[in-house]
């Protein structure tokens, strides 16, 4: 464990790898960073496991066997993904334990071609928590307009969720407005809603990189002044508003029964952008209660040269909202880039689905039997 590492895990910011494959499982690899860097979850998601199982690294006895089976490759590729997932949370098991279920936990995300179809949704989450069987899973549900109702049906049934592709402020404030009348349903079936977590995963660095490129476009003085200041403003207000949902009288009602925060989860933190610091997306992003998911090179520098300086979000809030008055005021739709974001993100873990789908086929027909 690191100084810098550390000092983040004591500003009360969890670290959670984003990242899995079964190498990184069967080699101890994801053991020694929980030992080792302060990894406390992970998070995965479609094209995480498009680039683990097209490596091929540890999956061919497992593909062999459903290949054997004739299994259609919607199962197979369930039966891999939720394999994975299953032996990271007994991994991860000691530490759910130890913090009360608040970490220690895996991820796994419904198809994301179901983004759009609320019913369809909460039957995959259903299904994906019954598949895994671990209480330490939170099962990941896109942040679209039918993923709202998807949301508040899941967790009245008891599963923890993990709400992705978050952009918008109105939307993380309408996430949070589903996480808690979910919790309110639990409550009125009589569950307990102290076994019941959530993170809101807040995509960063997207959003710069969107805004950059139509900054860099106008080309102006102050239009280059602003690049790379977007998606931190973004985020911190995001954290704002969560604190204003913690300040209310409906929160305060649930809490009162248990019910435990959705804490913020910054999402997308690599950098994109070679020109900005490495570590911009975590040294930025530093406050009580949230939670970085961080792709193993950014994990990697904030180990070698993190500057952790305390709380880099809440004294903050004015200039966050400057900044993106500053873009608006620009000509550039504040509404229109994180919509288009929402609609490109569900595009992209989508395309990352099918091309796993037409890899792993291709591995089943290479592994069937031999007709004899």
């Amino acid at each position: 464990m690191t100084d810098a590492l550390k000092r983040l895990t004591d500003e009360g910011v969890a670290i959670w790898l984003d990242d899995l494959s079964r190498k990184r499982i069967t080699s101890g690899a994801l053991g020694e960073l929980l030992d080792e860097q302060h990894v406390v979850g992970v998070t995965t998601n479609p094209t995480i496991f498009q680039k683990a199982i097209s490596a091929g690294d540890g999956y061919q006895e497992q593909v062999a066997d459903l290949a054997a089976r004739r299994v259609s490759v919607e199962e197979a590729v369930r039966m891999i993904t939720t394999a994975d997932v299953r032996d990271a949370c007994d991994i991860l098991a000691p530490l759910h334990e130890a913090t009360g279920g608040r970490d220690g936990r895996v991820s796994i995300e419904v198809d994301p071609r179901l983004a759009h179809d609320t019913a369809a949704t909460v039957a995959e989450a259903k299904q994906l928590a019954w598949l895994v069987d671990r209480p330490n899973t939170l099962i990941k549900i896109p942040a679209t307009r039918a993923g709202l109702p998807a949301i508040t049906e899941t967790v009245a049934r008891g599963i923890s969720v993990n709400v992705t592709l978050i952009f918008s402020l109105e939307r993380y404030r309408e996430v949070m407005d589903a996480y808690q009348a979910g919790l309110e349903k639990a409550d009125a079936k009589g569950l307990d809603v102290s076994a019941i977590h959530s993170v809101a995963s807040f995509f960063v660095s997207r959003v710069d990189t969107e805004i950059d490129k139509r900054l860099e476009a106008l080309g102006t003085t102050e239009a280059k002044e602003l690049k790379g200041k977007a998606a931190i403003a973004n985020a911190r207000l995001a954290y704002e508003a969560y604190e204003q949902v913690l300040a209310g009288a409906r929160w305060k009602a649930l809490a009162a029964k248990g019910a435990n925060a959705q804490r913020p989860l910054w999402a997308s933190t690599g950098v994109k952008d070679p020109s900005y610091p490495d570590t911009l997306y975590v040294t930025e992003l530093v406050a009580p209660n949230t939670v970085n998911t961080m792709p193993e090179a950014t994990l990697e520098a904030t180990d070698d040269h993190g500057e952790i300086t305390g709380d880099t979000v809440r004294d903050h809030y004015e200039q966050a909202r400057a900044d993106l008055d500053a873009v608006g005021r620009l000509g550039i739709s504040y509404d229109e880039v994180v919509q288009l974001l929402e609609d490109e993100g569900v595009e992209k873990f989508a395309k990352s689905w099918n091309d796993l789908l037409d890899s792993t086929q291709a591995e089943l027909e290479r592994l069937a039997p031999k007709e004899a």
